[in-house]
């Protein structure tokens, strides 16, 4: 346990953090989600898992990893099929974090999102089981003074 870090924050989750550099990916995922399917193919092969659902963890990863500022959407989500202008609640819950952040989101199809999500440096799944409760997060820098 560290002073100032949330318990939900594994010691893994914090590992894998610290060794993202500017540009990698987080594919933050729900339940449903083919995790462990994509994760065997990234830089860190495991699915981390964490007890929130995804409000709550994009809160706690932003909260120590920086959007990427180099891009003009540091998040992604999934479209919804077959309506890809509905932004599902999970995904209108995340978006004012996003903007706290200093970015913004975009969107893409659901195979574009797979196609993404494998592009990643790791996948942490939620415990959130609501439809489309999928965001992958852009890794920026901590400029210093």
């Amino acid at each position: 346990m560290l002073k100032g870090i949330n318990p939900n924050i594994s010691p893994e989750l914090l590992y894998v953090l610290a060794q993202m550099g500017h540009g990698d990916d987080l594919a933050i995922v729900d339940r449903n989600f083919p995790a462990a399917a994509i994760a065997r193919g990234l830089a860190y092969d495991r699915v981390l898992t964490i007890g929130t659902r995804l409000q709550g963890t994009v809160g706690l990863v932003t909260s120590l990893l920086p959007l990427d500022t180099f891009v003009s959407a540091a998040a992604t989500s999934m479209q919804v099929v077959g309506d890809p202008d509905t932004i599902p609640e999970p995904i209108q819950e995340i978006i004012p974090i996003i903007e706290k952040a200093g970015s913004s989101l975009q969107s893409v199809d659901r195979f574009g999102f797979y196609d993404f999500a494998r592009g990643s440096f790791a996948i942490l799944q939620t415990m959130d089981t609501r439809l489309y409760s999928n965001v992958i997060l852009k890794k920026g820098v901590i400029a210093q003074p």
